[in-house]
């Protein structure tokens, strides 16, 4: 596979609008993925770029992917809410062989820093991408600066997601999840801090059109190259509006306001 074409499919001029459906392997019933199947199609219709997924729901639905210019990424990590204490320990469930054969063009892994499996994890990250290095295929990261031993630096205003970042890159990340810090300055710090696209995620479900898409649009005016954004698109009342509001913002450089009023949110 020419992975350089991979990965313009993924993120056409280096931006993108992903939507993780992943959440149903760790907590089941999640209010939007009772029916996958509807929830993919309005994605689909939206203009997404990416479906990230595990390799099961990969396997049954990227059939609906064909012949539009929505692609689907298999992520590889997983975790229970029945894990106790080994929560946070993201095990892999997959390897990057298997993805293209399932219809994914992509792979994606997650690591928790500052979890008592860090080092795991961080291993786990380092063989996905050896291995995603050999078969021509783009790698996600999903680092997050969240677990109990976290030790932020002094004088480290993005509380350790720059450092989050800066390790996706240097596993061989092609692109990565960061988080809105809540303010520009530090976010754009995360981003000054790697040479690849990071896509901003959203958090819980809110519902809130008007709050999500401030959010995208501070964030892409201060870095970032796009979005990685689960519960607030596919639990919003509206997913396909919602998402094509974001593909307006990412793509076409909408202001919050003329994207609210073209899917009439």
């Amino acid at each position: 596979m020419d992975r350089d074409r991979l990965l313009e499919r993924l993120l056409p001029k280096g931006r993108g609008v992903w939507i993780p459906i992943d959440h149903g392997a760790s907590d089941f019933p999640v209010e939007g993925l009772v029916d996958t199947e509807e929830t993919i199609k309005a994605l689909i219709s939206a203009g997404v770029d990416v479906i990230l997924a595990q390799k099961g729901i990969v396997s049954h639905y990227s059939h609906l992917c064909k012949g539009t210019k929505t692609n689907m990424v298999v992520h590889l990590s997983v975790s229970t809410r029945h894990a106790g204490p080994d929560a946070a320990n993201k095990v892999l469930v997959g390897h990057p062989d298997e993805v293209f054969s399932r219809g994914g063009i992509g792979v994606s892994c997650q690591v928790n820093i500052g979890s008592p499996n860090e080092a795991k994890m961080i291993e786990r990250m380092g063989e996905v991408s050896r291995q995603s290095h050999k078969l021509g295929m783009p790698m996600f990261g999903m680092i997050y600066a969240r677990g109990e031993y976290l030790s932020v630096m002094d004088g480290d205003s993005t509380r350790g997601n720059a450092h989050a970042a800066r390790l996706a890159f240097e596993l061989g990340c092609d692109a990565a999840k960061t988080v809105w810090t809540g303010d520009a300055e530090s976010f754009s710090q995360i981003c000054r801090g790697v040479p690849i696209p990071l896509l901003v995620a959203g958090g819980p479900s809110s519902g809130d059109s008007f709050a999500i898409l401030s959010m995208v649009r501070t964030a892409l005016d201060n870095g970032a190259s796009g979005v990685c954004m689960g519960r607030q698109v596919f639990s919003h009342p509206e997913v396909e509006k919602i998402a094509k509001a974001i593909v307006l913002l990412v793509h076409q450089d909408y202001s919050v306001e003329d994207a609210i009023s073209s899917c009439d949110l």
